[in-house]
């Protein structure tokens, strides 16, 4: 899981044709994101949740508070971008798409877990309404399919067909799903780079093993 944050003065200095990072095509969205890391004026943070974490103790709701709140943390602490909005006791002030159903709770939790005092709004559709939020989602999609597309070159280059193809990563893309399904029926187990928690993971496992068992 990834999240972003971007920190800018003035909302016109961000590149044209920001919006929700789906309503962007693929590359436009890794143009707008080197346009906004090459431009001095922005500053973008990044955080990053790990399958490890993932798969740990906490909720997939806390997990994307804690991305949040670790990419606005990493935006704080960045270059650039003097200026930006405060609220009446001089704290920093923005604005994040609501991952809660509902808005307050979600930028409370936010706020709560970001090491410096700042002042938090959640909207749910902000992506769309806000350009930094939307620059934000546009950083954070660019970051995560660069990530797959690195975990997939690796794979390929460690193992080979039938493991050279590990599609987008979402559980709706079926070369993903195919590609766990060879790899748990070729190594027994799934890969590292998988979430076990993940229901696709889990039906894997479970349909081999049925497998497995009218075999013997």
């Amino acid at each position: 899981m990834f999240a972003a944050a971007v920190r800018v003065a003035d909302p016109a200095d961000l590149p044209a044709g920001i919006d929700d990072s789906k309503n962007v095509a693929p590359e436009r969205r890794e143009e707008i994101a080197a346009e906004l890391r090459a431009d001095e004026s922005v500053a973008v943070g990044v955080a990053e949740i790990p399958v490890e974490r993932i798969d740990g103790e906490e909720d997939m709701n806390t997990l994307t508070v804690a991305a949040h709140a670790e990419a606005v943390a990493n935006v704080l602490e960045a270059d650039g971008a003097e200026g930006v909005a405060r609220d009446g006791g001089g704290h920093p002030e923005g604005v994040a798409d609501a991952g809660d159903t509902s808005e307050e709770r979600f930028a409370r939790r936010v706020a709560d877990r970001v090491p410096e005092d700042v002042s938090v709004t959640a909207e749910h559709g902000a992506d769309e309404t806000y350009a930094a939020v939307g620059a934000a989602s546009i950083v954070a999609k660019v970051e995560r399919d660069a990530h797959v597309a690195a975990l997939a070159e690796a794979y390929a280059e460690e193992y080979g067909p039938p493991l050279d193809e590990l599609g987008s990563g979402y559980p709706s893309d079926p070369t993903t799903r195919e590609f766990l399904e060879a790899f748990v029926a070729e190594r027994g187990e799934l890969p590292d780079c998988a979430r076990r928690s993940w229901s696709t993971c889990e039906d894997v496992l479970a349909a081999a093993e049925q497998s497995g068992l009218g075999d013997f």
